[in-house]
């Protein structure tokens, strides 16, 4: 259903006088949270979608927050009012007698008796939330006002510093002593050598925390909105919007991250790699809990394992405060956590029960394993999710896994050897689980048609190729079906992953378990980098996981799917090692519904949503959510009319049928009519041309033809060419010295009026890239960037659809899905134009199939309401020209 935002009369603070497609925008969502529905929201890049979210978000909940105040004070109230009324009335209940009760047990009298037992729970309940509450404010409140306070922890943190000096200070001198020889103790003499000596306080941090500061960390969920993103940087912008907006003093706001955008320990920040920070911090913690439990008298002589001096909880809690006094950032909670000497990563999870607005990138709230592991509650929240035109691929790829033949061979290997050390020590249990684990190796290594014990590298595949299969057929013909793979990755997960630090010895024995492979593991990863050329370890070192056990509790737990929801990629290529199990998630929707189920409300938000059939379809309705639960709202953009041009070339300016099939698009002739449109646009267009092809490899081909015939030279008479690059560190470089090239050729005036770059649907200009003002005063987009058909990937998708989706408008789903694919990477490109009011620009979409009712009705309707379609070059290219014209002589500011 659409959302008729006019409906709701609300008075949104803004920081300035919105537009009215803001206005728009803020009441459809107030709306949507109002009635606890799922809401897909667009709105165009450039007209202020974060802005609109935060205030409109954030005004419904400060309003629900103080009608929820109001009711439970209305409820207390009339509790208390009825309760004093029932003292001074006798409860006949009670004075009755028990053989008047036993004779006649009649419903009225039990109802009686609960309903007041419920009304005195309710009474207790509401008052202990109050207290919470008021408690918490008035703590915040005291921080924010009290600067006493933060002179008292700063004063602390110097001390503990100054403690620290001291204490390395006398470690040194030990160790200088002890290189002196030493007279031997005699008898009895070690009992005189004073132990370790620990304060009170910090015998109480090592153990934890007091009573007081328990009941501080384990606060009840208060009602949050959880606002999830792709990258780092657009959770950090937002964050910066709410600082911006009439919400940032007031709001509780708390930003998450991984360990190595957050951790401030420069030991294991320096490792670099994600797996190898993540298990460095857990050895830590583990350390530090080990050495708290061991008794006074047997603390290990010499023990140096260390621990980490930014886990303290006194500390974490201050941090937590501070965090939640004043929006920060992740930026800005590092260097918080750096002064406080205190842990943002685990400061941070702290205090996600009292904030109102947490922000997250949203692989950590779609996967169940990992929302869980950071302490978050979806219940009866709200989640919105930003930037979401790729929320099925995101979900599709969290929930997919992949093991390759290598690393089967390594974790077979460590747990062989795991085994055999320990076999005598080992429950029957687990060393049954054990032998398990290594037949399951071994039968995958088969599939693969290899031998786990050889070397992978070394055994060469004798039919190569790839095979797609159900879960059950793999299980079959891996002859395991008879295995309880659930119990079995139970064990797997227990023990193969990185474990959570708890105190008790069996964890420390999980953790002893993980040490061990993990020793084995970076060891034959180090012969491995000192075995190859400097150059190979450059190129292809990539981070380090704990164990391969990891990725096998990944494949096992996707192999613990229902059939019908996935299948199996056996791929054999060259080698055993290069051979690989992949298990692909056919329905995200089964792992999305427990998010829309747990919450209150799911909003859906980006720039580009459309088609958003796939959304309905794939994720919603398939996840069982009603039709009318689901609200759509678009908007327009901010821009007039009269600053966009959008127009369908249908053929060149020599009659060539412009049609970028897979069969037609290599034609010379076809590569030479693009090139002699590209020609006659860099004639008239100002400043900065775009250009996009369907792959980097047609891009290479158009290229090439175009040098050899010369065409190259003659665009760049008129527009310096730059060329995307395949590598991401080299993006900022390329864009900066496209930048450079056009301000310089727009002052200058010359010949060359401005730069040409060739850029890749899907690539790393594509998405999250800005080209404003002269930087894209025209964006062409060459073809329609289908997806490969022939991908066994996308056919097992395509047939899935067909069986469990209904057609639309007489079209199968696998069809519509191909269509949608190609349309959301179109609508995503020719959107890096328009980027704020003022701003004006040409979109020029090359292919006839653009013409074709059912793609024309797929673009973004800002966009298609403009568009023009033109079956002649001829009067395409005068409507460009003409529009360019108009704008130069309406001197429009440039580059900004």
């Amino acid at each position: 259903m659409d959302i008729k935002p006019k409906d709701v009369a609300i008075s949104f603070p803004f920081p300035y006088q919105p537009y009215s497609i803001q206005e728009d925008f803020m009441a459809a969502l107030y709306r949507v949270l109002e009635s606890g529905k799922i809401g897909i929201f667009e709105s165009p890049t450039g007209t202020g979608k974060s802005l609109s979210l935060i205030c409109g978000a954030l005004t419904w909940l400060k309003d629900f927050e103080e009608k929820k105040k109001r009711e439970e004070s209305e409820a207390l109230a009339g509790a208390n009012k009825e309760m004093n009324r029932n003292e001074r009335t006798p409860d006949t209940f009670v004075h009755r007698s028990v053989e008047q009760l036993t004779s006649s047990l009649e419903p009225d009298w039990i109802t009686q008796f609960v309903q007041k037992k419920e009304e005195r729970d309710m009474v207790d309940r509401l008052k202990e939330e109050q207290i919470k509450r008021k408690k918490r404010e008035a703590r915040l409140e005291e921080i924010r006002h009290n600067v006493q306070l933060k002179y008292a922890a700063k004063r602390k943190r110097n001390e503990d510093d100054e403690t620290e000096r001291l204490l390395k200070l006398s470690k040194q001198m030990l160790a200088s002593d002890s290189l002196e020889t030493s007279d031997p103790l005699e008898q009895g003499e070690e009992e005189l050598i004073l132990a370790e000596y620990e304060s009170d306080e910090e015998k109480k941090k090592g153990h934890g925390l007091e009573e007081e500061d328990e009941d501080d960390f384990e606060e009840d969920h208060v009602t949050k909105i959880y606002y999830c993103s792709r990258t780092h940087s657009q959770l950090a912008q937002f964050v910066h919007e709410v600082q911006k907006s009439p919400f940032g003093k007031d709001t509780r706001l708390i930003s998450l991250g991984s360990r190595q955008n957050l951790c401030v320990n420069d030991e294991v920040r320096n490792l670099g790699a994600v797996q190898l920070i993540n298990d460095r911090c857990t050895e830590m913690q583990k350390n530090k809990h080990e050495k708290s439990e061991e008794p006074e008298g047997k603390k290990k002589k010499g023990d140096s394992r260390a621990v980490c001096p930014f886990y303290s909880y006194e500390q974490m809690q201050l941090l937590r405060d501070e965090a939640l006094v004043e929006v920060k950032d992740i930026e800005q909670l590092v260097t918080l956590g750096k002064g406080m000497k205190a842990c943002p990563y685990y400061g941070s999870r702290f205090a996600i029960p009292p904030a109102q607005v947490v922000v997250l990138p949203y692989q950590m709230l779609l996967h169940d394993s990992t929302r869980k592991a950071s302490g978050i509650k979806l219940k009866d929240q709200v989640v919105i999710i930003d930037e979401a035109h790729n929320l099925i691929d995101t979900i599709t790829c969290i929930y997919s896994s992949q093991v390759n033949g290598s690393q089967l061979c390594q974790a077979y290997s460590q747990l062989l050897q795991y085994m055999e050390r320990y076999r005598k020590r080992l429950k029957a249990k687990n060393l049954m689980y054990v032998k398990q684990i290594l037949f399951v190796l071994e039968r995958f290594a088969c599939v693969l048609g290899g031998d786990i014990k050889q070397n992978p590298n070394f055994q060469m595949i004798s039919e190569a190729g790839t095979k797609l299969q159900s879960i059950n057929d793999f299980l079959f013909q891996s002859q395991i079906d008879n295995i309880n793979l659930f119990k079995m990755f139970g064990f797997v997960e227990r023990y193969g992953g990185t474990a959570a630090v708890t105190t008790n010895k069996e964890s420390q024995k999980m953790a002893g378990f993980h040490s061990f492979l993990q020793g084995l593991n970076h060891k034959a990863s180090g012969e491995a980098i000192a075995d190859a050329r400097p150059e190979e370890v450059f190129e292809n070192v990539q981070p380090r996981m704990a164990s391969p056990l990891m990725l096998i509790e990944g494949f096992l737990s996707a192999l613990t799917s229902t059939n019908q929801d996935g299948r199996v990629i056996i791929n054999r290529q060259g080698t055993v090692g290069m051979s690989s199990l992949k298990f692909l998630l056919l329905n995200p929707a089964v792992h999305f519904a427990e998010v829309l189920k747990e919450c209150r409300s799911v909003i859906i938000a980006g720039g580009t949503m459309q088609p958003v059939s796939d959304f309905k379809q794939q994720l919603l309705l398939a996840a069982g959510v009603g039709k009318e639960r689901v609200a759509e709202f678009s908007c327009g953009h901010v821009i007039p009319p009269e600053n966009i041009l959008p127009i369908v070339i249908c053929s060149g300016p020599s009659n060539q049928q412009l049609e970028f099939t897979y069969q037609k698009r290599d034609l010379p002739e076809m590569m030479d009519e693009t090139g002699r449109i590209l020609v006659n646009l860099c004639n008239v267009v100002p400043g900065g041309l775009v250009c996009f092809f369907a792959s980097y490899e047609y891009e290479k081909q158009v290229f090439g033809h175009w040098e050899r015939t010369g065409l190259l030279k003659r665009l760049a008479l008129k527009k310096k060419i730059f060329q995307e690059p395949k590598r991401a560190n080299q993006v900022e470089q390329v864009l900066a010295e496209y930048s450079k090239c056009i301000k310089r050729c727009i002052q200058a005036g010359g010949i060359q009026t401005g730069a040409l770059l060739f850029s890749v649907v899907g690539g790393k200009m594509s998405e999250g890239i800005n080209f404003s003002d002269d930087l894209g005063r025209c964006i062409v987009m060459v073809g329609m960037p289908y997806p490969n058909i022939k991908s066994p990937e996308l056919q097992e998708k395509m047939s899935y659809l067909d069986k469990t989706m209904p057609k639309t408008d007489g079209q199968l789903p696998g069809k519509i899905l191909i269509e949608n694919l190609c349309m959301k990477a179109v609508n995503q490109s020719i959107g890096r134009a328009i980027r704020h009011r003022g701003d004006y620009a040409s979109i020029v979409l090359l292919d006839n199939r653009y013409s074709r009712p059912a793609i024309y009705k797929k673009l973004p309707e800002w966009i298609r309401s403009s568009t023009q379609i033109k079956t002649a070059f001829g009067p395409a290219f005068a409507s460009i020209r003409k529009f360019f014209q108009e704008k130069k002589s309406q001197s429009t500011p440039g580059l900004s």
